[in-house]
């Protein structure tokens, strides 16, 4: 029998899962696939995706939705058998623990199944911050911050982590709470550069309250259960954004971009984003490139303007961290990275031909 979307989908992500340290992840995903008692309780779950191709269901990040329904109900009921079966690591209870979850929870799954997930990973501000270095550095001005996406806003902090290369160097405060590290590769940015960040801002379509402890909860139950140390950065981010806060927004993107995204005489402005582009619709994407091209159109040396993104290529493969800064419009390739941050490959701004 030819597997579904859905089928073909599920074991993709079971296989990206073992292959980047989530066995527990993985076996969840690969249970829903072959185990029948499994596979007939999900069902009805992912019934409205089951029109969608594999490809599309996957962009969508349905089965991801689905992960972090399942990692929200150990967080909030400690003393279940789901929980219990993930502090085990899985094993023979598992998929009972599973079905048991889906028929309990219908209200937990409805809610996380009707938007994209929101990781706000925070190790992605390794992929990003040399970026923002190289803005400062070549325009030697302070920086204007504005996230679309932003999710929590907890990378809206990313010049109070503190970074760490490796034999390559460190930069930020090595007293932070929040320390960045990965397998580093290639060159370094301008570690020398101080960067002042004189206004941050940043939007979102259905932006996180951290205040909110259930609202926290639902954050942190999209990193993967079997990936303490991502859970213990994310702890650590909640609560530098609590002690020194964010500036949210709930907007469309596309409509805070083009209010936003303008040009300041004395500071550089930048706008950012990372594993976001891939959600919005078409036309609200199409909206948001115009808006950054006409910003960039009145950007001055003394009024300069940046597009700084980190989003998976069209044709697959690691992602990229692209640099777009005016008023010369120059792109560059900065770096090839993990999703999550694990590996950064800097390539010292290799230049785009237009």
């Amino acid at each position: 029998m030819t597997p579904s979307s859905v089928q073909t989908a599920l074991l993709w992500q079971s296989n990206y899962c073992a292959g980047s340290g989530a066995p527990l992840s993985s076996e969840v995903f690969r249970l829903m696939v072959e185990d029948p008692e499994v596979a007939e309780a999900f069902e009805p779950v992912f019934a409205p995706y089951a029109v969608l191709s594999a490809q599309a269901f996957l962009t969508a990040a349905i089965q991801l939705r689905v992960l972090g329904a399942l990692h929200f109900i150990v967080l909030t009921e400690p003393s279940s058998a789901l929980a219990a079966s993930y502090a085990s690591g899985g094993g023979p209870g598992l998929g009972r623990a599973l079905v048991e979850a889906v028929q309990a929870h219908p209200p937990v799954f409805t809610r996380f199944m009707a938007s994209p997930p929101q990781t706000n990973e925070v190790r992605r501000a390794l992929c990003l911050f040399g970026g923002f270095l190289t803005v400062a550095d070549e325009t030697g001005l302070p920086l204007r911050c504005l996230e679309i996406g932003a999710s929590a806003g907890l990378n809206q902090n990313w010049d109070r982590f503190h970074y760490d290369l490796g034999e390559r160097g460190r930069w930020g405060d090595p007293t932070s709470p929040v320390s960045l590290s990965g397998d580093w590769s290639g060159g370094a940015p301008p570690l020398h550069v101080r960067v002042a960040v004189v206004e941050r801002a940043a939007c979102d379509q259905n932006p996180i309250d951290i205040r909110d402890e259930a609202a926290a909860l639902g954050l942190l139950a999209y990193v993967w259960v079997d990936q303490p140390e991502r859970l213990a950065r994310a702890r650590a981010a909640i609560d530098l954004a609590r002690e020194v806060g964010v500036h949210l927004e709930k907007a469309d993107a596309a409509d805070w971009t083009a209010r936003h995204a303008r040009p300041k005489p004395g500071v550089a402005t930048v706008i950012y984003h990372s594993s976001f582009i891939q959600y919005p619709p078409p036309e609200t994407r199409r909206a948001i490139f115009v808006a950054i091209a006409q910003a960039g159109e009145r950007a001055t040396t003394e009024a300069p303007f940046a597009w700084l993104r980190m989003e998976p290529p069209m044709d697959g493969g690691l992602d990229e961290v692209r640099l777009t800064l005016w008023p010369d419009g120059r792109e560059r390739l900065l770096a090839r990275v993990h999703a999550h941050g694990a590996t950064v490959e800097w390539l010292a701004g290799t230049e785009i031909d237009a």
